[in-house]
């Protein structure tokens, strides 16, 4: 039998609003391959989150399978031993056709949004086109042309989209990184109510070193479980994979039936690139600097907006109702502030929606105390209209706009970082705990 060093399985959009999970599927190709070598973590690779057809997380997975030294404690099923590889290796096209029936077994085709991606390869496509795909849009057409260039071993279903996140997670290589321990429930409960300690899950950031996201404490709400029919019970974000495993100590309202240690690209900032306004093209993410030039509006919905300019072009900037208490943040905004924003930008109208942002300088808020006196009476003037000046009614001696008494006050803001809470974040989001 052929054997070779590396062999790599990658797949994307599986998983549906109301169902499954490509996470999940993950476990049981590790299951469906125990008798090969898993040489490094499960990636779980997110990308561009603007996409209008992307699925929940837009996330894609990838398997490393072949001869090499075992990661210890990736993955595992609680009150059994780990899930040891070891063995033969099939070839490529033996794997293809092992990978195609777990596909098609558990991929949820019920749903017309559900076009999944298979690939298994001895090779990975060139970082660029994670780059492309995590920043920008990439056609299909693009993607099955590199596949077939490279002899790799595909397959797509209804309109194929999920080779193209397949192959932009086979391409990552990672600048930087974060891991996620993923639990699974039991089948008898997918679907049903998670029911989970919220004072658990408060404890996972301070208890587990360089966790991240678990818990909103603005909005008091837990991050880690979803609220769809999924077999995942719970997700647990952070920068030590080892650490991480805490979390199943820590929360013990409903056992997990198995749990798996991912590599992810999740809390980077992979997807933002820096841009001129007039750069700032629909359905990418950027970061723009630029001066405030409108005072911010609230509009139905409870959605805050200002407009940003710098020598290029305006913007629209949008804190949407999710965001909660960094609404509050965008209000204390004046024209004349120089910022940062970081966010994603959404089309017709074009406009930015911000994961978070950096004051760079406060423009002086100076307000109007009260009105000036007259010369000849003493007795206050009165304003004959909006920047039109004042009028003593006694007298009938005028006076300009600037005449009046000003102050300056403090500013609520000041020249740092804030961002959207974390139940607001996006995956690709790096919280600021992250930045610092």
């Amino acid at each position: 039998m052929d054997e070779y060093n590396n062999m790599y399985i990658a797949v994307d959009d599986t998983d549906s609003r109301e169902g499954m999970c490509t996470t999940f599927l993950a476990t049981e190709l590790i299951k469906e391959f125990e008798d090969c070598q898993l040489l490094d973590y499960p990636r779980l690779v997110r990308l561009n989150p603007n996409v209008p057809w992307k699925t929940r997380g837009n996330g894609a997975i990838v398997l490393t399978l072949g001869k090499g030294l075992k990661k210890e404690k990736m993955i595992g099923e609680i009150e059994k031993d780990q899930w040891i590889f070891q063995g033969d290796h099939e070839r490529k096209e033996n794997a293809f056709q092992r990978v195609k029936k777990v596909v098609e077994e558990l991929a949820h085709f019920q749903s017309s949004n559900t076009n999944p991606g298979l690939i298994v390869a001895e090779e990975r496509p060139s970082r660029n086109l994670y780059e492309k795909a995590v920043k920008d849009i990439v056609e299909l057409e693009e993607v099955l042309d590199i596949l077939d260039k490279n002899s790799f071993e595909y397959s797509g279903y209804g309109e194929k989209r999920g080779l193209i996140g397949a192959s932009a997670a086979l391409a990552w290589r990672p600048d930087d990184m974060t891991y996620e321990i993923l639990s699974y429930r039991s089948k008898d409960r997918w679907g049903k109510k998670r029911e989970l300690d919220e004072e658990d899950i408060r404890k996972l950031d301070t208890t587990i070193k360089g966790a991240f996201d678990s818990y909103d404490d603005e909005e008091n709400k837990q991050c880690i479980a979803p609220n769809s029919p999924c077999p995942v019970l719970y997700g647990v974000r952070g920068d030590y994979p080892l650490e991480l495993q805490k979390s199943l100590d820590i929360i013990d309202d409903e056992d997990p039936e198995r749990w798996i240690t991912f590599l992810t690209n999740q809390g980077t900032d992979d997807h933002i690139q820096r841009a001129l306004i007039s750069e700032a093209k629909p359905w990418n993410s950027v970061k723009i600097k630029g001066e405030v030039c409108s005072k911010p509006r609230s509009i139905e919905g409870g959605h805050v907006l200002f407009d940003i300019t710098d020598e290029t072009d305006q913007i629209t900037a949008a804190a949407y109702e999710p965001t909660k208490s960094f609404r509050e943040v965008i209000e204390n905004l004046i024209v004349g502030d120089k910022i940062e924003l970081w966010g994603g930008v959404r089309r017709d109208p074009r406009t930015l929606n911000i994961e978070k942002m950096k004051i760079l300088e406060l423009e002086e808020k100076i307000i109007k105390v009260r009105n000036p006196e007259c010369p000849d009476c003493g007795k206050r003037m009165s304003s004959m209209g909006t920047d039109a000046g004042y009028r003593c009614k006694r007298c009938r001696i005028k006076a300009d706009e600037d005449e009046a008494v000003r102050e300056k006050i403090d500013r609520e803001l000041t020249e740092k970082w804030y961002e959207v809470p974390a139940s607001a974040r996006r995956h690709l989001s790096k919280p600021l705990k992250r930045i610092r």
